[in-house]
């Protein structure tokens, strides 16, 4: 059978700069249209898939590897005619056949679109009502409706775009019917439209003796930015608390005030009048019995054709929420008898515990509680407007699926103003446009401040804003002259397709418990219901997004043993790709879990399926600086694990088995490590590695006929991997020269910096080096908060713990520490003591530490102003450096 260009080539650093890149900038992007979590880049779906459905080209390598390249950059000049050669190409290897492809889990629609692209006839398939809305918009109704069908040209003949041109028509229809109605509740001063309405929600001083009214603000920042640092200030009158703005054109703002500290902080009060503070307990029983009220505090507007932000104090001619909630209580008089639900989110939040979710302790117990008065109003009217403009278009005989298609990117539309619109939304202090959206972060927590957006303005976060991503979708979408997918609501686990019916399956199942999507998308499923869901009831019929078949590993208690639900619904989907791919085909399964335990189902999975991996490529595909990563040890790689129907080997010896194992992954480890693979993505690139050695077996077995298990599996992969990366790191085989717990916090720092880690995945790191680490942490440098642990420097450690230091970390700590007071004789006799004054081992470690923290970080400034110290007596080898 001939083997596919990716399972023996790959240009991993490459395409994974270029998806990093692209995703950080977001022109033009897929992501840019509606929101979903964990999606994968264009770029690296592009090039994989590509590189999937072509032989492996052994002749002229560097230049197929460099075509691969242009694939994956769409910003490449000769993108339209790389983009015909790779068609050409897939064509050539299925013999003028066009190849059917599969993701049975499309959600955000990356992977079926590029397939589609490359000119192949594609299935997307999910079980998620709001992803399968997504999919009808950016892999079905742009190409049924928006443009050529696939070309030799690739280019249009025409500039007519009948799917454009009357999408354009009915957006301006319903802002017009919705300016009309509301535009009262958003007036203009003097030429400035208001961009932002900062609400904060008031609690009184828990004091007796005080009572004062408390706006809960975590910082008074309102503009950051170095130029026009602009901040609120509060005043103590008496009793009472008044804000006025300090900053840029507004006052100097005081030496002795600092703005990043506000009334709250973690949800504990400070009553700036008394003094007094509530702790977090206290706070959330004060919403939770609605305690609490909202107060509008400040308004962020700007001049039409200008670019400078104005700052106001809101008075009480601002504060339109009264008449606002007399409007809503008419409006909800009227759609109630038409709509037959309610037409404000009456359906219940997820139970408390669920992963991502920390607002329903402060008293929010429905989806309707996210946003205020004007909100509710605002979206609802959408909402009902949407709705009519199908009935106008049936009514002025356009093509019902015409029409549904307009209608549905209408819906799209709303999306954003839904996610830009919410109570849980802020300021964007650090300049940009006036409001982040909703999911700024995976999840939906407490916001103390929040902005409401002003859905007719022309600055963003806006109706307008959202119908220029959809025209900006459908032009970019039309172009190439894409295939029409066939888009499927349904299960992975049940799929309606006979078997050997594909010739490729290629796509990116969930992350065991990392994402909780159908409780996310039910965000939005609550406002598609009511604004689509009588012209799609197939996807809008249930109270919520269903979550039965979901293939998630949830960890609160309503649902019943869930881990073994999510091995055995995912076990379920992979046998079903097995059974509908081709016995030539070839699967790409794409899997990104920091834990062994989340690995370990994925790998049960896989050899329940009868899939075997022929190879396996980490590929970056996140953003290394988005919220999520700053303060966790969050990947920035996905594992593309490329497999195939074929025959298992028998049986093998463990001790065989694990030999070969060692010897491939050293090689596949020295692959990675030039291709500049590091930290956590090492290791779990290591798992994809010997899951290559280990699934060729039908089962792997000890000298007394024992199934080796995954597990052990992976903990001798992270053994291996730890002891090839302890060498690189510091640079010589030096490892049988460190201690264990040096060997850790090396290792630590390496992965995951200073970032704190769940306990199982530290704990996996302890065992590769021999550690317990239930029997270290709060000894010494490990320490452990809650589920958490994490590693200290020597900037926190005191000097009682390091006394008498015996192990090489902790003479490095006191070293330290004695370097930071200047006192150099103490610190040449206290080295020359421990045995380390001339000590090669010691630089390389203290070398190796430093090299892993980042520019900013306290430890790295010490290790470095320390190594400075280091003076070579020869540049001959074997000449060893001395301190001092």
């Amino acid at each position: 059978m001939e083997r596919r260009f990716i399972e023996e080539h790959f240009p991993i650093k490459e395409v994974g700069e270029i998806s990093e890149k692209r995703k950080r900038s977001r022109y033009n992007n897929i992501s840019s249209l509606h929101v979903w979590w964990a999606r994968k880049p264009q770029e690296s779906s592009r090039a994989t898939a590509f590189a999937s459905l072509i032989s492996d080209e052994k002749n002229n390598l560097e230049k197929h590897r460099q075509f691969l390249i242009d694939i994956a950059n769409s910003e490449e000049g000769n993108f339209y005619s790389t983009l015909k050669e790779a068609r050409k190409k897939i064509n050539k290897f299925f013999n003028g056949n066009t190849p059917k492809v599969l993701d049975p889990f499309s959600g955000g629609g990356s992977i079926p679109y590029e397939c589609s692209r490359l000119g192949c006839d594609v299935v997307a398939l999910d079980y998620n009502p709001v992803a399968s809305m997504i999919l009808k918009c950016t892999c079905e109704f742009s190409q049924k409706f928006g443009g050529d069908a696939i070309n030799d040209s690739l280019q249009s003949n025409t500039n007519q775009n009948n799917l454009l041109e009357h999408l354009r028509i009915w957006q301006d229809w319903v802002l017009n019917q919705v300016e009309s109605e509301l535009k009262i509740l958003y007036p203009e001063h003097d030429g400035y439209v208001d961009v932002a309405f900062l609400w904060s929600h008031v609690v009184n001083c828990q004091n007796p003796k005080c009572s004062a009214e408390i706006p809960l603000i975590k910082q008074y920042w309102l503009s950051k930015k170095k130029s026009m640092e602009v901040c609120l200030y509060p005043v103590i009158i008496k009793n009472s608390i008044k804000l006025k703005i300090l900053g840029h054109g507004h006052g100097e703002i005081p030496k002795t005030f600092n703005p990043d500290k506000g009334t709250v902080d973690r949800s504990n009060v400070i009553c700036p009048v008394c003094g007094f503070t509530s702790d977090s307990n206290t706070t959330r029983s004060l919403f939770q019995n609605n305690l609490t009220h909202e107060k509008l505090i400040a308004i962020v507007s700007q001049k039409k054709n200008s670019t400078g932000k104005k700052y106001r104090i809101a008075s009480d001619e601002d504060n339109l929420d009264s008449k606002s909630f007399s409007m809503l209580e008419e409006k909800i008089s009227l759609l109630s008898a038409n709509w037959g639900i309610s037409p404000i989110p009456d359906e219940p939040l997820p139970p408390i515990g669920t992963l991502g979710f920390r607002i329903q302790k402060y008293g929010m117990n429905t989806w309707g509680d996210l946003f205020n008065n004007r909100q509710k109003l605002t979206l609802l009217t959408f909402c009902e407007n949407i709705r009519k403009s199908y009935d106008e278009m049936i009514k002025q005989k356009y093509d019902p699926e015409f029409a549904k298609a307009i209608t549905g990117f209408l819906a799209i539309g709303l999306d954003r103003l839904v996610d830009f619109n919410s109570k849980l939304c802020i300021l964007n202090s650090n300049g940009g446009r006036g409001v982040v959206h909703t999911f700024g972060r995976i999840a939906l927590h407490m916001t103390w401040v929040y902005a409401e957006s002003n859905p007719f303005s022309p600055f963003g976060a806006s109706w307008l804003t959202a119908c220029k991503k959809n025209e900006e979708w459908i032009k970019n979408s039309t172009q190439f002259g894409s295939r029409n997918c066939n888009v499927l609501h349904g299960t992975a686990t049940k799929l309606p397709f006979e078997k050997n019916y594909f010739d490729a399956v290629i796509t990116d199942p969930p992350y065991y418990d990392t994402i909780p999507y159908s409780y996310f998308s039910d965000f939005f499923y609550v406002w598609l219901k009511r604004s689509v869901g009588n012209i799609f009831p197939e996807l809008f019929s249930t109270p919520l997004t269903p979550k039965s078949d979901e293939i998630v590993e949830y960890h609160h208690t309503d649902v019943v043993d869930s881990k073994s639900n999510f091995e055995v619904l995912l076990s379920k989907s992979f046998t079903e790709i097995t059974r509908v791919l081709k016995n030539d085909g070839i699967a790409i399964i794409v899997y990104a879990h920091k834990s062994t335990e989340g690995w370990e189902t994925l790998i049960k999975s896989l050899l329940i399926s009868g899939l075997v991996i022929t190879a396996a490529w980490p590929i970056n595909t996140e953003m290394g600086k988005r919220l999520r990563a700053q303060d966790s040890a969050a990947l920035s790689s996905s594992i593309y694990m490329v497999c195939r129907k074929w025959k298992k080997e028998p049986i093998g010896f463990y001790r065989d088995v694990k030999k070969e194992l060692k010897q491939y992954l050293n090689k596949k480890l020295e692959q990675l490590w030039g291709e500049g693979i590091s930290g956590a993505d090492f290791f779990i690139s290591g798992i994809g590695a010997a899951i290559e050695v280990y699934g060729k077996y039908e089962k792997v077995v000890d000298d007394n006929d024992t199934q080796i298990s995954v597990l052990k599996l992976l903990n001798d992969t992270r053994t291996i991997v730890t002891d090839y990366t302890i060498n690189k790191v510091i640079k010589g085989e030096f490892s049988d020269e460190i201690s264990q717990m040096t060997r850790f916090y090396i290792l630590w720092r390496w992965a995951y910096g200073e970032a704190q880690v769940p306990f199982d995945d530290a704990s996996k790191m302890a065992q590769s080096v021999g550690i317990d680490i239930e029997h270290e942490w709060n000894k010494g440098f490990i320490v452990k908060n809650k589920e958490f642990i994490r590693v200290l420097g020597p900037d926190e450690r005191t000097e009682k713990e390091l006394s008498d230091p015996q192990d090489l970390i902790d003479i490095l700590h006191k070293t330290l520490q004695i370097w930071r007071t200047g006192k150099r004789e103490e610190l040449d006799k206290f080295l020359e003591e421990k045995g380390y004054k001339n000590s090669e081992v010691f630089k390389r470690v203290t070398q190796a530490i430093s090299e892993s923290l980042p520019l900013e970080s306290t430890e790295k400034k010490w290790l470095d102003g320390f190594l400075t110290g280091f003076k070579s007596e020869g540049s001959q080898s074997g000449v060893q450096s001395k301190l001092f």
